[in-house]
């Protein structure tokens, strides 16, 4: 059991308030942090989040509060729940407010790459924080809100660069419904997780367009082949993409109907257009967003990603999603692994 710490979980979306209550229960003093006034009125009052987790009680034991510097003081370990676009405003005003002590740990939950940088959110939050990198972790994984919340069991990986560390994390947020690996890849846990939201905007359209199970097998495992691609390029370990964080994420995302990036694909596949999809959310999809940053990061790194540039182009160019799927099916015809003289395969492509 891990040591009783002060936790900050900083935003109180449905993710958030889904682990402010875990670790509540795992018997830590949790303090959550909104930055919309009217958002934490509610959960205050009402002790739910009608908009983002109705039906899931908060107990009144769990402060919600406006003020940062008020939900911070004495915090052991700060959680960062925020959407990734607004991961570094946050961190630069908590930097402004909190006194980072030698052990002091900081949590990522986001998902995404920032535009403009191209950095992942832990890279973002070492900008901004002063805090080793190795006390900057992500938890991340196969993990929808509407299920962790109501204690359907779970696994996740807690990612860093400090074994030690890393295993704080696992033994802080472990319970008998959410089980958590470490992974000292953090580089490879991050990326996996922010681009399988591309793909999985893909697989939605593949729904809104009345495609099979065939179909968005094909696009899965291909899409697996790009994540696993960029994220090697940027140094990550291989075999992180066939774990939770990989393989893991991208089928809960894809398949699932609490998934957010299947959502807005499913729409734009029965033929709206993206803002009248993003326009009718309360909750963010954070793929849009991302496969931006996913094309532009690619390009950089000239990654070949077929599936991220189609899902780009029906997203931002207007192009048709049915004649996307149909330009990615008459690629020129290819090996799927590499044929080798001793007659081993080697990678993917």
């Amino acid at each position: 059991m891990a040591d009783r710490l002060n936790i900050t979980v900083l935003g109180s979306g449905s993710w958030g308030l889904t682990l402010g209550l875990l670790l509540a229960e795992n018997g830590h003093r949790v303090t959550m942090w909104e930055l919309n006034t009217e958002f934490a009125e509610e959960i205050r009052t009402t002790r739910q989040s009608k908009r983002f987790l109705p039906g899931v009680r908060v107990p009144e034991s769990i402060p919600i509060e406006t003020d940062l510097s008020t939900a911070l003081e004495g915090a052991g370990l700060i959680l960062f729940v925020v959407p990734s676009h607004g991961v570094r405003d946050v961190a630069k005003a908590t930097a402004q407010v909190f006194d980072f002590k030698k052990d002091t740990l900081v949590v990522n939950a986001a998902k995404g790459f920032e535009e403009g940088s191209l950095k992942r959110m832990s890279e973002v939050l070492g900008d901004e924080l002063d805090v080793d990198a190795e006390r900057i972790l992500t938890l991340a994984g196969p993990s929808h809100a509407e299920e962790v919340s109501r204690h359907m069991p779970t696994s996740v990986v807690a990612a860093g660069t400090n074994r030690e560390n890393a295993r704080k994390i696992q033994d802080v947020f472990f319970s008998p419904y959410f089980r958590v690996y470490t992974n000292p890849d953090i580089v490879g846990v991050e990326t996996a997780v922010s681009i399988k939201n591309v793909i999985s905007i893909a697989a939605g359209a593949c729904d809104g367009l009345g495609y099979g199970d065939n179909t968005k097998a094909a696009l899965l495992t291909r899409g697996m082949v790009e994540i696993t691609k960029l994220g090697v390029a940027l140094g990550a370990r291989r075999e992180t993409f066939f774990g939770l964080a990989g393989i893991g994420d991208l089928i809960v995302t894809a398949l699932s109907q609490h998934s957010r990036n299947r959502h807005v694909g499913q729409r734009i596949g029965e033929g709206q257009t993206l803002e009248e999809v993003l326009s009718e959310m309360v909750m963010v999809a954070e793929g849009v967003r991302t496969t931006r940053a996913a094309t532009e990061l690619a390009n950089k790194l000239h990654v070949e990603m077929p599936i991220t540039f189609g899902v780009h182009d029906v997203l931002f160019s207007g192009a048709d999603p049915r004649e996307a799927i149909n330009l990615l099916m008459n690629r020129p015809p290819q090996d799927e692994m590499r044929w080798m003289d001793s007659n081993q395969t080697k990678g993917g492509r």
